[in-house]
């Protein structure tokens, strides 16, 4: 990195010229609700300034949030605001920008990984963020499709209501069943007006947006969060539903509120960005090809504290391994480490003994969600299994992990 240019702490301040660095990088300027919305998240004291003579020319952030990991859930870093000007690019900002904020949340000792959505991905793997969890998107043919199983009787109820007028029975229904799904984070009051923020022109022409929760005998068991965009053909209708979110605590009201999503009347295609790999819909439809789904990148993840990490979640099924860990940012992981525990817990120590498995830290953020098998990384040449003890069904989890949002 440039001599002139220096590493320091965000403040207040700064927030406005981060905006605009934010705007230049990602070509999408942040102005009005959104603008306000995103300043009430930030964070001035996890931000890490590029300071060059005054002028913000490089910058990353970390939110302070929990995120749902396999039986557990962790504080953890949530990554993000990060981007270099152009006038600095190929100067070391991003190097020494990304290798000091992992030290210091190391430093800080409070959260053993942090998590990342990556813009690039050939960019994170260098500083070990691992690809630990997938998405699936959706394009629907909502007219090709009929779900296969028959409403229950008796149903429950559905209401329709501004996001912000349902609120409470929303977050409740959150907050119950995210600390069961793998990769979703916690939202207090902050994030839940940060999610429901909907400026007028940031809606790319589609309608406000629209919330329905779905009662039963208990009270809310599930929401559903979307908009719709006009269109219309030749050959008449054709708007399209855009989902934002649908949360379910049970597979009746799951299936209740895809019904409602892809019965909207005057609608053509129904579009999902956040689905899981095992996102049930593949399996309630007749068609399911006419569910248009396509495989993407969603969470990376970084273990910051390898044997706290490694001991704060739980496992598929008994584990006792030894694992040798390469970590070049953080020498404080590298090295042998035994790792034994099972579905009620588990423990993280040093060791001398010999390796079973060989793997650097970024393959360890991989398979650190069960989402990335152990198995198929050593397949790649990646990990090496260096005895018959391997752990990847341990590592592994009941469902998929998945992305809700993209903080």
């Amino acid at each position: 990195m440039d001599d002139g240019i220096r590493l320091r702490p965000g403040t207040q301040e700064d927030f406005p010229a981060i905006c605009d660095l934010l705007g230049v990088v990602f070509h999408e300027e942040l102005t009005g609700e959104a603008k306000a919305a995103e300043h009430d998240v930030f964070e001035p004291g996890r931000a890490l300034i590029a300071d060059d003579a005054g002028q913000v020319a490089g910058q990353a952030a970390a939110y302070s949030r929990e995120l749902t990991v396999p039986g557990a859930v962790l504080p953890a870093a949530h990554i993000s605001l990060v981007g270099v000007r152009p006038t600095h690019r190929r100067r070391g900002l991003l190097t020494a920008l990304m290798r000091r904020q992992l030290q210091d949340i190391a430093a800080a000792g409070r959260e053993p990984l942090a998590v990342l959505w990556a813009s690039e991905t050939a960019i994170y793997p260098r500083f070990g963020y691992g690809a630990a969890a997938s998405r699936l998107r959706f394009s629907i043919m909502n007219r090709e499709v009929r779900l296969t199983a028959p409403p229950p009787e008796p149903a429950g109820r559905l209401r329709m209501d501004e996001p912000a007028a349902l609120l409470s029975e929303i977050s409740k229904v959150y907050d119950q069943v995210r600390t069961g799904r793998v990769g979703w984070s916690d939202r207090d009051d902050r994030w839940w007006r940060f999610v429901l923020t909907d400026p007028k022109d940031g809606r790319g022409g589609a309608t406000r947006r629209y919330a329905a929760v779905h009662d039963g005998p208990g009270g809310p068991t599930g929401y559903a969060l979307w908009r719709v965009k006009d269109g219309w053909s030749s050959h008449g209708p054709d708007a399209v539903v855009e989902v934002t979110e649908v949360v379910a605590a049970d597979p009746e009201t799951y299936q209740a509120l895809w019904r409602l999503l892809l019965g909207i009347d005057l609608t053509r295609t129904v579009k999902f960005s956040f689905g899981a790999v095992d996102e049930p819909l593949l399996y309630l439809v007749d068609e399911p090809r006419r569910l248009g789904a396509t495989l993407g990148d969603a969470l990376w993840v970084r273990l910051v504290d390898v044997p706290a990490a490694l001991a704060g979640r739980r496992y598929r099924a008994p584990v006792d391994v030894v694992l040798e860990v390469e970590d070049p940012i953080l020498p404080a992981n590298t090295g042998r480490w035994r790792l034994t525990g099972g579905p009620d817990g588990a423990a993280c120590v040093r060791t001398g003994d010999p390796a079973d498995l060989t793997a650097t830290v970024t393959d360890l953020g991989a398979a650190y969600l069960g989402g990335t098998s152990l198995t198929a990384l050593a397949g790649a040449g990646r990990v090496r299994l260096l005895t018959g003890n391997d752990p990847s069904l341990a590592f592994g989890w009941h469902r998929a992990p998945s992305a809700i949002e993209v903080f």
